[in-house]
């Protein structure tokens, strides 16, 4: 199907051709929302790559990206796509061809900061409900490969589900600076969770603190979700983190995106 994509996207002209890519971002988009690992693994990493890299470059347009920024190269860039799932999600990705969280660059002492580029990404999402949101909010996920169905890294930014929200509301002064336990179920899950201080995410590396998170979980980080929700603490603002390992015999695909609310209801709560 990609090739026939393709052939079409080299017959129409100059013109229809801009209008093709736009309407082809949404069918990539549809692939990879659609059947699980049955969808394009590379559709999304098409759109970044194909679209909206170049015409960035071409153009100074991100179409059909909201953003792309190449300031530290290519290499270290990333984009901010909206999701054609749900009124609010947006994803962040890097412009670089890395698989997901199972990568080995993510860990190294010099991987780019996608993390901190997803929370100040929120502000896409704030721009579309109608009221403001708080730090408490918001949260990025990033899904293990049994519970996605892109091989490009993508980090998911949205609102929190109104229950998670409050669950992490009443469990996060017993939070500590090491993995334990959350109190309580999160939609039906448990979860190890830890805190971290800091307004942003600028001095830390939420994937190496997933690599901390069992002794042999540096050698599994591809069965391992990573959820990081904006909180305030009695001590200054940071972070929860999550973390779950997939079990998918067990009915666990390590999807955290499953504490998001795609469609926002807090906001519309307000």
């Amino acid at each position: 199907m990609l090739g026939c994509d393709l052939k079409l996207e080299q017959f129409v002209g100059r013109t229809s051709q801009r209008l093709w890519r736009f309407g082809g971002a949404a069918f990539f988009l549809i692939l990879a929302m659609g059947g699980g690992r049955a969808a394009d693994p590379s559709a999304l990493w098409h759109i970044v790559n194909d679209q909206c890299v170049p015409d960035e470059i071409r153009h100074h347009d991100p179409s059909p990206c909201a953003l792309v920024d190449l300031s530290q190269g290519v290499a270290r860039g990333y984009v901010v796509l909206k999701d054609i799932a749900g009124a609010t999600q947006y994803l962040v990705l890097p412009t670089a061809r890395i698989g997901g969280i199972e990568s080995a660059q993510l860990l190294a002492p010099d991987a780019p900061n996608f993390m901190e580029d997803a929370w100040e990404a929120r502000r896409f999402v704030a721009a579309k409900v109608p009221a403001p949101l708080a730090r408490e909010d918001v949260a990025l996920a990033i899904n293990s490969v049994s519970g996605r169905s892109q091989d490009q890294l993508h980090i998911h930014v949205d609102c929190l589900r109104l229950d998670v929200r409050a669950a992490l509301a009443r469990g996060r002064e017993v939070m500590g600076d090491t993995w334990q336990p959350f109190p309580e179920l999160l939609a039906g899950k448990p979860y190890l969770a830890r805190r971290v201080l800091g307004d942003d995410l600028a001095q830390v590396n939420p994937f190496r603190l997933v690599a901390e998170v069992a002794p042999d979980a540096a050698d599994h980080m591809g069965q391992y979700t990573l959820f990081v929700a904006g909180v305030t603490f009695a001590d200054g603002p940071g972070f929860i983190l999550l973390a779950d390992r997939a079990d998918p015999l067990h009915g666990d695909f390590g999807s955290s995106e499953t504490l998001q609310d795609h469609g926002c209801a807090l906001a519309k709560a307000r």
